[in-house]
């Protein structure tokens, strides 16, 4: 059995639903006993929750690193840490360990970090975000780069930014045009054209190298 606390903040709900069964709880414990640190514990949060980039992510932990509103898990040996701000995402949640014969595979589920596809009667903004998360930036991340979304004016124009490797990238016109406008145009009919805002003269040695005395900037 384990038992849970809250560090210190504000209310909490779900966070008793989380699971970590007794061979994730052996597991720790192993690694833990492993890097000789007194009162070392494992803390989890949840990187970009509510999106389709959400993750969740393990790492060692001191006293001093806890930063105050986490819960802790007293399991069998040392404390498990959940960041506060994490929480309420990991309803629901599992941990377990599977060994193998090559050593083992930790396995997270938790069904509810990247939230619920937005419907047609959520907002505007809302499903293009969660277009440009899903589908548009893990594409682009193959080339160091992302966009993010600036504003959608009312005649249904988007505004983008591109940054990381797309920045300054003298292809970024023909990324714009046949993979992102079309993709937008293609999940959020209201759509009606999009645009470039990222100033693209400033930019370092992209994934495409930039022909001198040519700009892709809209």
């Amino acid at each position: 059995m384990v038992l849970i606390s809250r560090s210190s903040g504000a209310s909490f709900g779900g966070v008793g639903m989380i699971d970590i069964s007794e061979r994730a709880q052996q597991h720790f414990l192993r690694l833990l006993s492993q890097q000789g640190i007194d009162d070392l514990s494992i803390r989890l949060r949840v990187t970009a929750p509510g999106t389709p980039a959400a993750n969740c992510e393990l790492e060692f932990c001191e006293p001093v690193d806890l930063i105050g509103g986490e819960w802790t898990i007293e399991c069998a040996g040392f404390n498990f840490h959940i960041d506060g701000d994490s929480a309420r995402w990991l309803d629901n949640a599992t941990i377990d360990f599977e060994p193998t014969s090559t050593g083992g595979q930790l396995n997270i589920r938790a069904p509810m970090i990247k939230g619920h596809v937005p419907g047609a009667e959520a907002g505007l903004i809302e499903r293009v975000r969660y277009v440009l998360e899903a589908e548009v930036n893990p594409k682009l991340a193959s080339h160091g780069g992302r966009v993010s979304l600036l504003e959608i004016d009312a005649d249904g124009v988007v505004l983008l930014q591109f940054g990381g490797g797309c920045h300054g990238c003298g292809m970024v016109d023909v990324t714009l045009k046949q993979g992102v406008e079309k993709t937008l145009r293609e999940r959020v009919p209201e759509i009606t054209a999009v645009r470039d805002a990222t100033d693209h003269a400033g930019g370092e040695k992209p994934y495409y190298r930039k022909h001198e005395g040519t700009s892709a900037a809209v």
